[in-house]
């Protein structure tokens, strides 16, 4: 079953056992959309959501004070990923592009998309062997993305301009 990670446990919320989320998704509402989410492997049924300040607050099943809201403080919250809500155009989960092969738009083999970094603008990490190259995920040098068949398409002279070889 491949998971993705959607958030981290900030803190308990108040006495009753809520969590505070930091979301990983688009928008801390899309943790509306989950029946379940599992910390650790352990599954949590969701009670109650509620959004606010880019965070979310969710009730769980099973955690019905402070002390053990804390338990789980700074542990990364997963999904399965066939429970996701499918991405809007164009945007994409990290998992599904992990492990994607690189090549430019003339055919050329680069290596393969081990490594994202969130930042204001990501940065890819490829691998082609031993090598690792850094490149952020900028306007003009990724040209296509197939997530079906795990392909990127770059711009070969844009990548280099931009790549941290």
């Amino acid at each position: 079953m491949k998971e993705l990670i959607v958030g981290e446990v900030l803190k308990p919320q108040g006495i009753r056992g809520e969590i505070k989320v930091k979301p990983f998704t688009d928008c801390a509402e899309d943790f509306k959309r989950f029946k379940r989410i599992f910390l650790d492997g352990e599954e949590y049924k969701i009670l109650s959501v509620r959004a606010g300040a880019g965070e979310a607050y969710l009730g769980l099943r099973g955690v019905h004070d402070r002390n053990a809201a804390e338990l789980l403080r700074g542990k990364k919250i997963t999904v399965p990923r066939e429970e996701a809500p499918e991405p809007e155009e164009g945007r994409y989960y990290i998992a599904d592009l992990l492990e994607s092969e690189i090549f430019t738009e003339e055919g050329e083999r680069l290596g393969v998309l081990s490594d994202i970094r969130q930042a204001a603008t990501d940065i890819y990490t490829l691998k082609d062997g031993e090598k690792e190259i850094l490149f952020p995920a900028v306007r003009g040098v990724i040209t296509q993305i197939d997530v079906a068949q795990k392909r990127i398409s770059v711009d070969k002279k844009r990548f280099y301009e931009v790549a941290v070889l």
